[in-house]
């Protein structure tokens, strides 16, 4: 008779057989993780020497004379660096380079401030409020976006021209405080609808309304989602040649991008100033995106949550 409790034992060749399998296949999954790693980085390196070639031509251009650019290939480094061309961008009384920065400063912050309140407010309009049609202005809404701004460039245009908003800075700002853009409020909103609605209940038993939950419980968790909007918004304004181009036609108001064109013309192309111009002007975005950088790809990840 066998014991109830009998003990198996195994035999030590399959044991270390098994053993040595195992090992294989681990290692296998090891160089196969690594050979994909390598891959993607691979890739990853190469696409970001792509994308910085335009970059490092700008800046080889910028610190070379003319004479230097006339003999030499616009990829070489310069032989000799120099830095008068900054400082003949920042001092010409041609193109005043900080009138320029002036003004699109205050586009810009006005702008960036409207985009934030105007579409937060339509966003949480469409994330925590439920009203008839809700989904179907949003659709509505979303379908803009497929609508080429060149389409409502001379309706809007005629009806600044009626309003006497034409050479000042009302079209580059005030259109921002009504919506902010299909684009952000749908970012805003997406972000809006991943935070608990047990926040709004509990805030509602407690006698709060929409303006309270709106502005004392969704406005302070959603700083990520508001600076990915602010980011986005500065950026827009900050590199937009258009507008300015339409509306502005005193000099004295031009922005950077239509100044740095301005530039171009009176100094007869002239690359060297031209890019040293470009340089100066593209410092502010670099540095607005490495501060915000962190917040920026949290405020995009948390967004797409639903």
């Amino acid at each position: 008779m066998h014991s109830r409790n009998q003990v198996v034992v195994e035999d030590p060749t399959v044991v270390s057989q098994e053993h040595d399998r195992y090992k294989k296949a681990t290692r296998v999954a090891e160089l196969s993780a690594s050979a994909g790693r390598f891959v993607i980085w691979t890739l990853l390196v190469i696409g970001s020497i792509a994308f910085m070639m335009p970059l490092y031509l700008m800046m080889t251009m910028a610190l070379k004379t003319p004479g230097e650019i006339a003999r030499s290939s616009a990829w070489a480094w310069p032989q000799q660096v120099t830095w008068e061309n900054f400082h003949t961008v920042l001092t010409n009384p041609n193109a005043p380079f900080f009138l320029f920065f002036k003004n699109t400063a205050i586009i810009c912050t006005f702008s960036t401030a409207g985009v934030l309140v105007s579409s937060s407010l339509v966003a949480y309009a469409f994330a925590r409020l439920r009203f008839r049609g809700r989904d179907k202005l949003f659709i509505l809404l979303m379908s803009t976006m497929m609508l080429p701004g060149i389409v409502t460039m001379i309706p809007t245009y005629v009806l600044y021209k009626y309003l006497h908003w034409v050479d000042t800075f009302y079209p580059l700002i005030v259109p921002a405080w009504f919506g902010g853009g299909a684009f952000n409020i749908f970012l805003l909103r997406q972000f809006f609808m991943g935070v608990p609605r047990e926040l709004d209940e509990a805030a509602i038993l407690d006698g709060a309304s929409h303006s309270v939950i709106f502005w004392r419980i969704l406005m302070p968790v959603s700083g990520p989602a508001l600076a990915t909007v602010g980011i986005f918004a500065f950026i827009y304004n900050w590199r937009d040649f258009m507008g300015p181009l339409i509306y502005l036609n005193s000099p004295e108001k031009q922005t950077l991008e239509l100044g740095l064109r301005t530039y171009q013309a009176l100094q007869d192309e002239q690359w060297h100033l031209l890019m040293a111009g470009s340089v100066i002007v593209m410092i502010p975005l670099l540095t607005l995106f490495i501060l915000g950088q962190r917040y920026f790809v949290k405020g995009i990840v948390m967004s797409g949550l639903k």
